[in-house]
């Protein structure tokens, strides 16, 4: 063999094994990404506190799936996550939020501190409030969705300057993260179609 025909040989391979490893890599996403439950469920769609969040979401007549689609994409279920504007916890609520929540009397403060935001209960509690006073108030999903991050007199200041959601929305990121909440929503309802506390 010659060493330009090594050399040759090499070359291909060098450009053939990184497209055979793209095409493995991403049917196997597909096959996991296509299984409503199981192992693969929980790689993808993971649950912790089910009990606290149906609970929650119960009290504040919200959909579990929603509230799971919510952390997943604030937190990645991190109950110490703290972010640079000081959002606390799995739903990363803030402080002056969870105040609000008190003052409207949707949350007990006696039972749920609003100081301890990285508790998973007292978070989740603040949190599905938040969802429950939106969803109250706005009428769209998408509308919910956004103003859990944009604020509720954001979005409604769009609508009310004639905008829709989500076309009307003014914030990259808001758009980036309704898109990814939905699409965790609806992986959450594919994946626990019994309830997130079911089989």
């Amino acid at each position: 063999m010659t060493r330009r025909s090594h050399t040759h040989r090499f070359l291909v391979w060098h450009r053939v094994l990184p497209l055979v490893a793209l095409t493995v890599t991403l049917v196997v996403c597909g096959v996991i990404a296509a299984t409503p439950t199981g192992p693969a469920r929980d790689l993808l769609y993971p649950v912790k506190y089910a009990d606290v969040i149906r609970a929650a979401s119960t009290r504040h007549d919200i959909d579990p799936h929603l509230a799971c689609a919510v952390i997943k994409c604030e937190s990645g279920w991190d109950e110490n996550a703290v972010s640079s504007a000081g959002a606390q916890g799995l739903m990363q609520v803030m402080p002056e939020t969870a105040l609000s929540m008190e003052a409207l009397g949707l949350v007990d403060a006696k039972a749920y501190d609003p100081n301890d935001l990285l508790d998973p209960e007292v978070n989740i509690e603040y949190g599905c409030a938040c969802l429950g006073y939106l969803q109250d108030h706005l009428s769209s999903l998408d509308e919910i969705i956004a103003a859990y991050n944009a604020g509720i007199g954001t979005v409604q200041g769009w609508i009310e300057d004639g905008a829709t959601i989500p076309e009307g929305i003014e914030y990259a990121e808001t758009r980036t993260y309704l898109e990814r909440v939905q699409s965790a929503y609806e992986g959450y309802q594919r994946s626990y179609p019994n309830g997130i506390t079911g089989a």
